[in-house]
């Protein structure tokens, strides 16, 4: 990328924002659609944003170091240049790492050199960036990032953009000694009187005719058939998309779902579930599922702690059970009569409840039923409500034709204009060239002094190289021994009372090692001595834990039982219930009538969808000789255009 042409670019967009009328985002985007830019690169239209963005962004942080140096060594600098400092500060602070020296040396070298010599010294210089500048940046930022991210990178760049600071001093000596030039006496002149002759106007040149185009022969290229296709499955589809957008509009909705809904059955058995919880229904399981979940559960392998547990639990239920048969024999009460009571009550509590939501349920359907058709009598209201918005929209689009046909030939008579004054642009190119030829060579002189000073060096690095080259093989020609003898029996000689050699180490190391394996095969043989003794107990307590568990089964079975008959007799009850009878009959009554309410409108809606078809065909038949009477029209336009010049040619020559 040509970096210089890309700063000077980015500087001109700056100089062209202003921050009160306009908004960064705003200003970016528009600048991009200008020709400047979006005849670039992506990369190159990416650095001259960023820049840009940049720039503004971080404003306060940049005028904090430029207004200083205004005050101090800006008196004989325009402000005009301000943008120019705000790029080299805000490129040296963030891209210097990612461009390098040679670039950004290429790009202050393409600026004017004598400001930016003043501006480098001043803003590279160690006390003002350890002093002052350090403590401006730190209000805006946190020290330590201030420290780590610009002052440290900064004094490390400061040694190396010595060399650039040595040549701006130069090229500054060299501009000033030559603009000191002895001044000159004036010389009074006679006032010239005579008239200047005007300049003659050019001829203009005529605009080369086009030779028209042959047209290509069958045999090269023939149009493919699947324009036509895709036109036919458009066609297709637009028709089915009719049809269903009518039927969606005229068909009706389905009727409820007689069946009880989600929440209802929810709720029942939520009530079954705390009625059983009352009445101790499955009081063994913990988590309150029915035993019939139960019965075919996989068999788990337990370990000896689940075992010993499961026993000592079921232990203790036959001693209380055992107490209990003691107390009975000895003459003690038994609740039996008030927990019959108890369950008869709950029963007849839960038959009510159930009665109550039957009803709840029913009248939620009638009155879905009944919104149903109030909202047919609305889908009616609103399709005649649609036709006539319809034929408001057909006008309005009439009328947005004819402003389009007249906007049409304001537009071709503005691009007659326009052809009509591209004619006198000879000069114009002839300056641009010129101009071209001096930016060429301006361009080649600046290359010559790069590579001049790329060649000294790329020198100076191969002598670097060579140099340390040698500096490798002095050191490696001298020869080192490392021959290292140790004897296991000695010792350090640090002369410590626990001090021993290597071997003794050794000796110690191994013998503890034999004492751990006696240990271990020690308690090895204990554990295989213990263990049938405790596979014997094992045995025993899960053959009671089975004996437990199929008694458990059979009770809960029994109890499962007389579970589904006391659901039979509640349901049983409350479908004789005489209000559910009621809603019920009310119930099909508007089912029926919704039913013969939708055969009449589909008896109606057959000859509405052919009505439908022959308007949508008719409507693409339309379409269609439009779209051609419209390109007839261009093609007369375009041909009379033609006449028009090649009469104007006829008579110019």
């Amino acid at each position: 990328m040509n970096y210089k042409e890309l700063v000077r670019e980015a500087i001109k967009l700056l100089d062209v924002y202003e921050p009160d009328k306009q908004c960064v985002d705003t200003f970016i985007e528009d600048s991009a659609r200008t020709p400047g830019l979006s005849n670039r690169s992506s990369a190159e239209q990416i650095f001259i944003t960023d820049i840009v963005y940049g720039c503004i962004v971080h404003q306060k942080l940049l005028d904090t170091v430029i207004n200083v140096f205004y005050d101090q060594k800006g008196n004989n600098i325009l402000k005009a240049a301000r943008n120019h400092f705000v790029v080299v500060s805000y490129l040296a602070m963030f891209h210097l790492d990612d461009l390098g020296l040679e670039q950004f040396s290429t790009i202050i070298k393409s600026l004017d050199c004598l400001k930016m010599y003043k501006f480098l010294h001043f803003f590279f210089n160690a006390t003002n960036l350890t002093t002052w500048i350090r403590s401006e940046w730190s209000q805006l930022y946190d020290t330590t990032y201030v420290e780590k991210k610009w002052i440290v990178p900064l004094l490390r760049w400061q040694t190396e953009l010595e060399g650039l600071l040595e040549y701006l001093e130069k090229k500054t000596t060299k501009g000033s000694q030559l603009t000191k030039f002895p001044k000159k006496s004036t010389t009074p002149q006679e006032f010239d009187l005579t008239k200047p002759r005007p300049r003659r106007l050019l001829a203009p040149e005529l605009i080369p005719l086009q030779e028209k185009a042959k047209p290509v022969p069958s045999s090269i290229y023939r149009s493919p058939k699947e324009h036509e296709v895709l036109e036919e499955i458009k066609q297709k589809n637009h028709l089915k998309a009719q049809k269903v957008l009518y039927e969606a509009n005229t068909q009706q909705f389905q009727c409820a779902n007689p069946q009880k809904s989600e929440k209802t059955k929810n709720i029942i058995s939520e009530i079954q579930q705390n009625m059983e919880s009352t009445l101790k229904f499955d009081s063994i399981y913990s988590s309150g599922t029915p035993a019939t979940q139960k019965t075919n559960i996989i068999p788990v392998k337990l370990n000896a702690a689940t075992i010993l547990r499961e026993a000592e639990l079921y232990n203790r239920q036959m001693k209380e059970e055992l107490n209990r048969f003691e107390c009975l024999m000895q003459g003690a009460g038994e609740p039996s009569a008030f927990l019959q009571w108890q369950k008869e009550m709950k029963e007849k509590d839960l038959q009510e409840q159930l009665a109550q939501l039957e009803r709840r349920r029913l009248e939620a359907k009638i009155t879905h039923s009944e919104a149903l058709l109030a909202r047919e009598q609305v889908l009616e209201l609103n399709q005649h409500k649609a036709l006539l918005k319809k034929e408001e929209t057909a006008q309005v689009m009439r009328r947005y034709a004819e402003k389009r046909l007249r906007e049409e030939k304001v537009m071709k008579e503005l691009v007659q204009l326009v052809a009509d004054g591209h004619k006198n642009s000879k000069a114009a190119k002839v300056k641009l060239q010129e101009i071209k030829k001096r930016i060429v060579k301006e361009v080649s002189e600046q290359n010559q002094e790069l590579l001049r000073q790329a060649l000294e060096e790329s020198q100076a690095e191969l002598c670097q190289k060579f140099e340390l080259i040698r500096q490798i093989r002095a050191i490696e020609s001298v020869p080192h021994l490392n021959h290292k003898f140790l004897d296991d029996t000695e010792t350090a000689g640090h002369e410590l009372l626990c001090e021993m050699s290597l071997a003794e180490l050794r000796e110690r190391l191994a013998r503890m090692k034999e004492e751990e394996q006696r240990e271990q095969e020690k308690k090895r043989q204990r554990i295989l001595e213990e263990k049938p003794i405790k596979e014997q107990l094992l045995l025993e307590h899960l053959d009671t834990i089975a004996a437990c568990k199929t008694a458990a089964r059979l009770s809960m079975a029994q109890k499962k039982q007389e579970e589904m008959q006391l659901r039979l007799k509640l349901q049983e009850a409350v479908s004789m219930d005489e209000g559910v009878v009621a809603l019920q009959k009310t119930l099909e009554l508007k089912q029926q009538e919704a039913q013969k309410r939708k055969e009449r409108e589909k008896a109606k809606s057959k000859p509405d969808e052919q009505m439908a078809a022959r308007n949508v065909k008719s409507y693409s038949r339309t379409k269609q000789a439009l779209e051609k009477q419209h390109w007839l029209q261009l093609e007369q336009a375009l041909e009379k255009q033609v006449q028009r010049e090649a009469s104007r040619r006829n008579t110019l020559e």
